[in-house]
């Protein structure tokens, strides 16, 4: 058994690597592997170092009774950065989530590449970018920025399936604000660069933006119940609760008599949709667009529509772009779509 430096973590007001895991996982269900992995990297100084589980924790679990396999970087050992046998770790657990057919959870809180292992640092990200795009349409990808995130950091999330920030604690960019200075002359805190509210609002990397760690997980753990967990698995139906009279009555209020009304599109899709379960992404992100996931009868859908309370629902580049992603990945595990369209043109 690890010795975790907790305190460490509590100190910034983040959980630790392990917290996090057994926060997002069924209880008692986590089952760590390559636990004793090391570092083999003997230049400046490295040889006197030793850093447990070369700063990631990697293992398989349960959530919601179906297995996932997930990683944690843990910020307390060497910032989390990420050498040559950190990254083989990652990658190798990835490709057993392949064969495993199981979602990969990644809780992201690195430095980036770590400097004393050099190119075999950049090595350890080859493999790692390697086994995202193997896993790519085969098996869901979940990313949470757990912590500041930089470089290599940020690579692989930013390919995966679904992003998760939460507020004062995720960081995401290429380089920090100390470089962006050295070469801008650009003053620019960490927060402005890569926060939360940056990228959930205005680049559109970051698919959720969560108050505290907790709700983060709260939010993962619902998004696993609407996706297929691997290409190919059928999504049994689920009890549901549809009240036709009401909601047809509901619609009726909502529609404006005039085509120069606005509405919220939103909750025209409640009235269409099966109690309490549209579940939406991106929210914040080109609010003149939706996209989500919901059920009907209680099955997932997927749901896209033009959104007249944003813009008045016309078509720009951030909504074309919000709303083909997730086509993309609809299209990839074979969820239905479900399309709601009231759009003026485009822009």
């Amino acid at each position: 058994m690890a010795n975790y430096n907790l305190e460490k973590q509590h100190a910034k007001g983040k959980l630790h690597a392990i917290e996090r895991i057994n926060a997002l996982c069924d209880k008692d269900s986590f089952y760590e592997i390559y636990e004793g992995a090391r570092h083999t990297c003997t230049s400046f100084g490295m040889d006197k170092k030793d850093i447990p589980y070369d700063g990631v924790i990697t293992g398989f679990g349960k959530i919601n009774g179906k297995k996932v396999a997930i990683y944690a970087q843990d910020f307390t050992v060497q910032g989390g950065s990420l050498g040559k046998v950190h990254g083989q770790k990652i990658a190798e657990l990835i490709s057993k989530a392949i064969e495993s057919r199981c979602p990969v959870i990644g809780i992201n809180d690195s430095g980036g590449a770590r400097i004393q292992e050099g190119v075999d640092a950049l090595c350890g990200y080859g493999d790692l970018f390697y086994q995202n795009v193997r896993a790519s349409g085969a098996v869901p990808q979940i990313s949470i920025i757990a912590g500041p995130c930089a470089g290599g950091a940020v690579y692989s999330p930013g390919i995966t399936d679904f992003i998760f920030a939460v507020d004062k604690i995720s960081q995401m960019f290429i380089t920090g604000p100390k470089v962006v200075k050295s070469v801008m002359f650009m003053d620019i805190s960490a927060e402005d660069l890569g926060g939360a509210s940056i990228h959930s609002q205005k680049s559109g990397v970051a698919h959720f933006r969560c108050q505290s760690e907790n709700d983060c997980y709260e939010k993962v753990r619902k998004l696993l119940d609407y996706i297929p967990h691997y290409y190919g698995e059928e999504i049994l139906s689920q009890k549901f609760k549809f009240d036709e009279r009401k909601k047809e009555k509901h619609i009726a209020e909502i529609l404006p008599e005039r085509s120069t009304q606005g509405y919220d599109m939103k909750e025209v899709i409640n009235c269409v949709t099966d109690d309490d379960s549209f579940f939406e992404i991106m929210p914040e992100f080109a609010q003149n667009a939706v996209v989500g996931f919901a059920k009907v009868e209680g099955k997932s859908v997927g749901i896209i529509g033009n959104n007249p309370a944003g813009l008045g629902g016309i078509l720009d580049c951030d909504s074309s772009d919000k709303i083909a992603r997730f086509v993309r990945y609809c299209d990839s595990y074979n969820i239905p779509l479900l399309t709601f369209v009231d759009v003026p043109g485009f822009i």
